[in-house]
């Protein structure tokens, strides 16, 4: 049967399909490498009680599988049944036949773990479970997800694939682990939570279904029921009057799959070492003869069974088949990838090896810088580009952000004023209040700078960790370490030159204060401003009988009874004021502290905003020059410097023959992470060659 969407031509009814599925399973067996591709399987889940062992024995035909108390199953079992002839015709009561001797020329085991080797004696191929399993988890009773893979070949089975897990347990029993329960339903979540896996849930008839462990855990994964099968077992042992009818119609707990219900072997047969051909002989008879199934015993029992789960895996993998194809393809391409950046082992001169590894860094270091590599990013800045944000974005609006007035207010200029004129009141503005507080304020823009030149490191270093990031560093740690080390060193080594150009630069500014610079506003041009600006905002009197503006002499202050101006405001005004005539009178000794004690006056105020205009048009000349002259500073001695000498330091501190040796040992994750990879490769590319057999 061909699917209208696949693109394959496949007999849906071919048992090569799922031998295919076999051989893709034994390849990444073989190499111990974790399987890569969710390939199509039977996962058989259920219950310590439920009877999975019994309902696998009996669709082998043969006794094969541990028994004991407690959990038995310890790992998962990959049971893989091939049909060495045409599949066998049920007869009409569908009676497969059977054989339960010692020793079958037709029948035989092979476990993978030691291929060539065949079982015949079934009692050999339990005991072999039995042994490797405590190879590998020894006798106690803890759990393993790695899984035993074994076939069975033999005339009286389908061709069939089933992966058997440890029953689910509720209660730690004797020697197991205190968390069994949580490791088990860890294994077995992890398999049936695959897509493409067909959960085989085994739950006791004669139990509440609600209650059965297998049938919640895959609906916890597969809640619609789409790919679980239920198995009923214990049939036979359900209360008088009591059936499965409605569980098999679907009315309790549906499962797109449906239910088989089955008769298995009792502890008594099993103890009497009954054999498996009188089991389902047994079984037979109860579905024919039960008043509630004889009308469909036909769809009853474990030969009725392994048709349908013949059936169901084999249209399974027909329908994942050209997903597996693309996933084995995309999975060799990227293993293929990775297998390529880690490279071979490093064979040859370690001199030379060094040599080329320090030149490709500080070409990458300067290309990185430049902005001429070939790994430009078309979402985030990198590179020399994040510092041209330093400089151009963060340090000029940090320096443009500096206010000279949010340190030093009006009455400070004021008390600075009178401090520079000395014993004789200044008949123009101070030139050196002027310069004093320029210098103070020039000062103030070491912080931004020296913070700059933080910033700037930090990005160079940022830099050093995206060039250390790349694989050739992660294969050679102590590589990885010595760069590391000798590139911060470098980097601070080149900080101290830095800071103190920058500082010098703030110096020289301060230094001397350039007035006659062309971007200046003079005093004479500040003094005019300042005037406008009062004229503008200072009303004008006007003659009451005329309406006239008075003249501007009409308008001077009036005269005390002393026939001074009164002016009572000023830096002195609260000590010589005229109502503290006895003071004035005494002339008392200043206080040890004088400090500016009223308002402003006109004039005071006039000098001040004067000053204010000188202060605010130098400090923006020195600003732009900062901003202009600081960033050259930073990219001469330190980026563009340990650009131009990054090799020349390299070399100088690593090429050294008596430590080149231990600089190139591979970190042991290499040497793993190649070795799988390697596997993974080798796996893929097998499982490649056998999905391409189908057309």
């Amino acid at each position: 049967m061909a699917s209208p969407t696949s693109g394959y031509s496949i007999n849906v009814n071919d048992p090569s399909l799922i031998s295919l599925v076999n051989k893709l399973q034994d390849v990444f067996s073989t190499v111990g490498v974790h399987n890569p591709i969710d390939l199509p399987q039977i996962v058989v889940v259920g219950s310590q009680s439920s009877g999975k062992s019994s309902v696998l024995e009996n669709i082998v035909g043969r006794d094969f599988l541990p028994r004991g108390s407690g959990i038995v199953t310890r790992r998962p079992l990959i049971l893989q049944l091939i049909n060495k002839t045409p599949a066998p015709q049920a007869n009409g009561d569908n009676k497969i036949e059977t054989t339960d001797s010692e020793s079958n020329v037709d029948e035989y085991g092979e476990f993978l773990h030691i291929p060539g080797q065949k079982f015949y004696d079934f009692n050999k191929i339990r005991e072999e479970i039995v042994r490797e399993t405590e190879t590998k988890v020894g006798r106690n009773a803890g759990i393993s997800p790695a899984p035993i893979n074994l076939r069975i070949y033999s005339p009286n089975v389908l061709t069939l694939t089933l992966v058997d897990l440890p029953g689910l347990t509720k209660v730690p029993v004797g020697d197991q682990p205190k968390d069994i329960e949580r490791q088990i339903r860890d294994m077995v979540l992890k398999y049936i939570s695959k897509p493409n896996a067909i959960i085989l849930a085994v739950t006791s008839a004669n139990q509440d279904l609600a209650n059965s462990d297998g049938l919640k855990l895959a609906r916890e994964v597969d809640p619609e029921g789409q790919r679980t099968i239920g198995v009923l077992s214990k049939v036979d042992l359900m209360d008088e009057g009591t059936d499965v009818v409605d569980i098999l119609a679907g009315r309790i707990i549906p499962l797109r799959l449906g239910y088989v219900p089955v008769v298995n072997r009792g502890q008594r047969d099993i103890e009497n070492k009954r054999p498996i051909a009188y089991a389902l002989e047994n079984e037979k008879n109860f579905f024919e003869n039960h008043k509630a199934y004889r009308n469909k015993a036909s769809y009853c029992g474990t030969p009725y069974l392994a048709r349908k789960l013949n059936l169901i895996l084999m249209m399974h993998i027909k329908q994942t088949l050209p997903d597996i194809k693309a996933r084995i393809s995309a999975s060799l391409q990227k293993y293929t990838a990775e297998l390529s950046q880690l490279g071979d082992s490093m064979l040859g001169n370690s001199a030379n090896i060094i040599l080329n590894i320090i030149t490709e860094f500080s070409n990458e270091y300067r290309t990185v810088l430049e902005g001429n590599n070939q790994e430009l990013s078309s979402i985030e800045l990198s590179g020399g580009a994040r510092i041209s944000f330093v400089f151009h974005e963060l340090y000029s609006n940090g320096v443009k952000a500096v206010d000279p007035f949010d340190q030093v207010k009006d009455v400070d200029i004021r008390t600075i004023l009178y401090n520079s004129s000395g014993s004789s009141p200044a008949l123009f503005v101070g030139t050196t209040a002027f310069e004093l507080i320029v210098k103070q304020q020039i000062k103030r823009l070491e912080d931004p700078s020296n913070k700059c030149i933080s910033l700037v490191y930090d990005e160079l270093v940022r830099i050093l960790g995206q060039l250390l990031n790349k694989q050739l560093f992660r294969r050679y740690p102590q590589l990885k370490e010595k760069f590391h080390a000798v590139v911060i060193a470098f980097f601070k080594k080149c900080m101290d030159p830095t800071s103190k150009l920058v500082k010098d630069l703030i110096a020289m500014e301060a230094t001397y204060i350039n007035t006659g610079h062309p971007d200046f506003l003079n005093g004479h041009r500040a003094m005019a401003i300042v005037n406008e600006r009062q004229s503008a905002a200072k009303p004008t009197q006007v003659d009451p009988k005329t309406g006239k503006p008075l003249p501007a002499r009409a308008q001077s202050p009036s005269l005390d009874t002393t026939g001074e101006a009164s002016n009572t405001s000023g830096f002195f005004g609260s000590f010589w004021a005229s109502k503290n005539k006895k003071k004035m009178a005494a002339m008392e000794a200043p206080p040890p502290t004088l400090k500016a004690s009223a308002s402003l006056s006109e004039r005071e105020t006039s000098e001040v905003e004067v000053i204010k205009l000188l202060i605010t048009s130098y400090f923006n000349i020195v600003k732009r020059t900062m901003i202009d002259m600081v960033p050259k500073a930073i990219m001469y001695t330190l980026v563009q410097f340990t650009k131009d000498e990054m090799q020349r330091e390299l070399l100088e501190n690593m090429y050294r023959n008596n430590e080149l040796d231990d600089l190139l040992k591979e970190s042991d994750y290499t040497v793993r992470r190649r070795k799988e990879c390697q596997q993974m490769v080798e796996s893929l590319g097998r499982a490649s060659e056998i999905v391409s057999q189908v057309q």
